[in-house]
């Protein structure tokens, strides 16, 4: 029927796959890395609205945690 332990299980991954979010993010601000700020950012303001899509920013990201992700499964299969 309904398994608590799974569910705490799920709960606990989820909270520490935010910490490491969190942590990144802080590690960004900190070192003040130009995620965001890059020449592929589209940036558009005008009067009131502005619209922000961080086009090479995400490309990058998705390149890195690509590669991280790939080192870390090929670890863990030998």
């Amino acid at each position: 029927m309904f398994d608590i332990n799974a569910l705490a299980r799920w709960i606990l991954l989820a909270g520490a796959v935010l910490i490491l979010v969190g942590a990144v993010l802080w590690v960004f601000g900190r070192f003040d890395l130009p995620i965001g700020r890059l020449p592929g950012d589209i940036r558009i303001q005008r009067g009131n609205f502005s619209c922000f899509i961080p086009l090479a920013s995400s490309l990058l990201i998705s390149l890195i945690l690509s590669v991280v992700l790939s080192l870390i499964i090929r670890f863990l299969n030998r």
